[in-house]
């Protein structure tokens, strides 16, 4: 008779200490489709746990017959399944044991969260708002062999960790570079904010074309204006021509400039149009499936226009939730998406009114929810007045980098051709105009209220 595979799995958690601390939390009870199995389990669990060490058959053959509260026939099942186990004198490759147990555990979670959904959709026990829930535990199941970091221990790892090239999707202004320390990380939430038409999606188109020329492949995730809206404003950046030129470009001539494109970058743009308030990281997820399956397209970059008017798989439609666990929900869902898809996400936020007639923005201008500079990793405002619209120029003000210090270049200019949807970098001079003293939200309403007090007078946690 052949050996199942709960059967070897069982016969080295007795056997093999190694395997059994792999793999003993993520192993749960339930999965063992056999009743002696599932007992068998749940009495080496208990072992372990008070004694930290693997049983030998003859310890559990003793617990079990101690045990009065059990019937006859799991009692001579159980007893005659350890014996089989001590029996087996076959070895196992570790290494595919611990993979093999890994999906067995997947396989068991999703077929008993898919029974478990029919159970409350046909019986209607529970609430069938939890069947998402209950899928998505399921398919999360995973081996995580990484138990921490010892400090002392791992010094050499941490120090090749910290002197590491790691993989960034470089800008081509010099200023956004030097604050990023060389452009955005991979798996990393990089939200842009603004009030309405300073240049959020300016900036992102900008960026979009900018890696496009790299020979990145770029996903552009567009909820606020057509996906021909979005090209046509790439058109302009990449061809260099404005945007009221595009329009009376002759056909011939747009595909030279086209082809020419072409001819500089080995990468792909995709522009995918959602409308407002309708797609999730679930939709995006099933989008990347789909270019991956469809067209053999894997972004390294993905630009989300924009995500306050993104939508939650984990707020449903309608509930009663406030606008900080909403906003929040979505900004985790999407830098969980670029962790899971090992890319960068740049993204975008609106200003609160307060924010919008401001000359100055700080993180309490974050539109909606205060949740949303918690979650990213770096976090920038992009501040317009008059006079900067005369210069073309607009500043760009850091108000969270986890990449570097936020009060290194903390207050700058770029240049702004809004005809060519472009952005530059300006001369020194029109830094040199700018005047950066203490924290880096001291000229808000905030910053201005703090820095009234008397510094010893400040406490900070």
């Amino acid at each position: 008779m052949a050996t199942r595979l709960e059967q070897t799995i069982l016969k080295n958690l007795i056997q093999n200490e190694e395997f059994t601390r792999k793999t003993l939390p993520y192993i749960k009870s339930e999965f063992f489709s056999e009743r002696d199995e599932e007992f068998l389990f749940k009495q080496i669990r208990e072992y372990f746990l008070k004694y930290q060490t693997p049983p030998t058959p003859e310890a559990l053959i003793i617990d079990i017959d101690e045990q009065t509260d059990i019937d006859q026939q799991l009692l001579s099942d159980t007893t005659v399944l350890i014996r089989e186990i001590k029996e087996d004198k076959n070895e196992t490759p570790n290494e595919w044991l611990i993979d093999s147990t890994e999906k067995w555990c997947k396989d068991r979670a999703v077929y008993n969260g898919v029974m478990n959904s029919i159970a409350i959709i046909q019986d209607k026990k529970g609430q069938q708002g939890e069947i998402p829930d209950i899928l998505r535990e399921a398919l999360s199941v995973s081996f995580d062999s990484n138990i921490g970091h010892d400090f002392i221990e791992d010094w050499d790892e941490r120090y090749e960790f910290m002197h590491r090239d790691e993989e960034r999707i470089p800008f081509d202004l010099e200023l956004m570079n030097k604050i990023t320390k060389g452009g955005l990380p991979n798996k990393t939430l990089n939200i842009c904010m603004a009030g309405t038409g300073v240049g959020k999606s300016l900036f992102m188109c900008h960026c979009a074309s900018s890696s496009l020329l790299q020979g990145k492949n770029v996903l552009y995730i567009t909820m606020e204006m057509a996906e021909e809206k979005i090209a046509e404003r790439i058109d302009a950046n990449l061809l260099d021509i404005s945007l009221n030129e595009l329009q009376d470009l002759p056909k011939m001539m747009y595909e030279k400039k086209i082809t020419r494109v072409r001819e500089k970058t080995k990468g792909k743009l995709i522009i995918k149009e959602y409308p407002t308030a309708t797609a999730h990281s679930g939709h995006i997820r099933h989008l990347l499936q789909e270019l991956d399956l469809k067209r053999d397209f894997k972004p390294e970059i993905i630009f989300i226009d924009y995500l306050n008017i993104c939508s939650s798989f984990r707020v449903r439609p309608g509930s009663n939730v406030n606008t900080y666990t909403y906003v929040k929900s979505i900004a985790e869902e999407m830098r969980g998406l670029a962790v899971e898809f090992d890319v960068p996400i740049m993204s975008a936020t609106q200003t609160n009114r307060t924010g919008y007639v401001s000359t100055d923005v700080g993180l309490e201008d974050t539109s909606e929810s205060f949740g949303l500079p918690a979650t990213a990793d770096f976090m920038f405002a992009l501040i317009s007045t008059e006079d900067m619209q005369e210069l073309d120029q607009v500043m760009v003000k850091q108000l969270k980098n986890r990449y570097n210090d936020p009060t290194y270049h903390k207050r700058f200019v770029l240049g702004v051709d809004r005809a060519k949807m472009r952005l530059y970098d300006c001369e020194q001079s029109a830094q040199d105009e700018l005047v950066d003293i203490g924290p880096v939200m001291d000229q808000t309403e905030t910053g201005r209220r703090i820095s009234s007090e008397k510094a010893d007078n400040l406490k900070y946690d």
